[in-house]
C-alpha cells in the first residue's frame, strides 16, 4: 500500500510517498481503506519537531479519515467488512491507503455524510466540542465570539453554537471567509484585520462584551479578547503560535477566565462524549463539515505549506486515490 513516511523532522520536504506491505488486525482492531485524509496543524507542527510529546521519526503522520471497513479481528462486533466510517486515532498513521485502529476510535459515518467530510470530523469538530461544551461550559443565550471562524474548527464552533441556541459572531478575513461563516449560522460575521472590529463586536453587544471567546491564535488576540468579555465571561485558547503580553487586571474586574484546552487530554470517557454528541448532531444535521481543498495523498508536502501559510476555507483532505 501507498503511504507518507516521516524518517526525520524538519519541513515539508521530510513527507515521502512510499510502498509498505498493508498492516494486519489484531484483537480489537480494524483496518480502513481511506477514501480521505484530514490534514490538521498539528501534523504539521509534529513533522517539524516542534510539538512536545510527539511521535518520533519514522512514522506515518495524521489521526483523521473517513473510508471503509477492509477487515475487523474476529471479536469485533461493532463494525463489519464494508462499513462506512470515520477515524480520529489510529494506530499506524491515517496519511495511507489503509489504516489501523482500536475499534473505539472508529465511528460510523451517516449514508448522507460524504467521506471528504468525515475526514473534517475528528480533530476539528472534536476540538470545537471540547472547547464549547466541556471547557467553555457554553449556555443558550450567552453570545459566543469564534475568532478564525472559517477553518476547520471554526465552522464546527459556529454550527455547534448556533444549535445550541447561542448568540454567534464569527470573524474571518476576506469576502468570501465572511459570507462562509454567515452561511453556516453565524449572525454577524466581522473581518478580524479590520482596525475597528473590536468596536463593532461592542456595539452588537451593547458594550456588555461576550461571555465565551473561541480563541484560534492567542498569541496575537488575547490581550485584545480580555478587554471584550462580559462579566465572568471565559476565553477558551484553542491555537497559539508563540508568547503574547496581557494586562491581568482585565480579568480582575470581570472575574474573567481564560482556559487551555488540547484535545489530546481527552480521557477515553470524553471521548465517547465528543463523539456521541458529534454523531448526533451529523444525524440531525446541525454539524455540516465543510471541505475545501482537496489534494492528492501524493502531494502531503504541498498540504503541509498550504496549511500553515493560507488562511482557509473549511477543511483541508488528502485523497488517496
Amino acid at each position: 500500500m501507498k503511504t507518507i513516511r516521516v524518517h526525520q523532522f524538519g519541513g515539508p520536504e521530510v513527507l515521502k510517498l512510499e510502498e509498505v506491505p498493508a498492516p494486519t488486525v489484531a484483537p480489537g482492531q480494524v483496518l480502513v481503506r481511506m477514501q480521505a485524509i484530514g490534514v490538521n496543524p498539528v501534523d504539521a507542527y509534529i513533522r517539524a519537531g516542534t510539538y512536545g510529546g510527539s511521535l518520533k521519526p519514522p512514522y506515518t503522520p495524521g489521526t483523521d479519515g473517513a473510508g471503509v471497513i477492509e477487515s475487523v479481528a474476529a471479536d469485533v462486533t461493532q463494525f463489519k467488512k464494508g462499513d462506512r466510517v470515520y477515524v480520529f486515532k489510529t494506530i499506524s498513521g491515517a496519511y495511507a491507503e489503509l489504516v489501523l485502529c482500536e475499534q473505539a476510535t472508529v465511528v460510523q459515518l451517516p449514508q448522507h455524510v460524504s467521506f471528504e467530510q468525515g475526514a473534517a470530523i475528528g480533530v476539528p469538530c472534536g476540538t470545537a466540542y471540547r472547547a464549547l461544551v466541556m471547557r467553555g461550559q457554553a449556555k443558550a443565550a450567552e453570545t459566543i465570539l469564534v475568532h478564525g471562524a472559517s477553518g476547520g474548527v471554526g465552522i464546527a464552533a459556529v454550527q455547534l453554537a448556533r444549535a445550541a441556541g447561542m448568540i454567534v459572531i464569527g470573524t474571518a478575513g476576506g469576502d468570501a471567509g465572511r459570507e462562509l461563516v454567515r452561511r453556516e449560522g453565524a449572525h454577524h460575521a466581522l473581518d478580524h484585520a479590520s482596525a475597528s472590529h473590536l468596536n463593532e463586536i461592542m456595539s452588537l453587544t451593547n458594550n456588555r462584551g461576550v461571555d465565551l471567546i473561541v480563541e484560534m491564535l492567542a498569541n496575537k488576540n488575547l490581550g485584545s479578547d480580555l478587554g471584550i468579555l462580559a462579566p465572568r465571561g471565559r476565553v477558551v485558547v484553542v491555537g497559539s503560535r508563540g508568547p503574547v503580553e496581557i494586562n491581568p487586571r482585565d480579568t480582575m474586574g470581570r472575574e474573567a477566565d481564560i482556559r487551555g484546552m488540547t484535545l489530546n487530554a481527552a480521557t477515553p470517557a470524553d471521548l465517547r462524549e465528543i463523539h456521541a454528541a458529534l454523531g448526533a448532531a451529523l444525524e440531525n444535521r446541525s454539524l455540516r463539515p465543510v471541505v475545501g481543498e482537496r489534494i492528492p495523498l501524493a502531494e502531503a508536502a504541498r498540504a503541509h505549506r498550504e496549511i500553515m501559510e493560507h488562511t482557509a476555507l473549511g477543511k483541508m483532505v488528502l485523497l488517496p486515490g
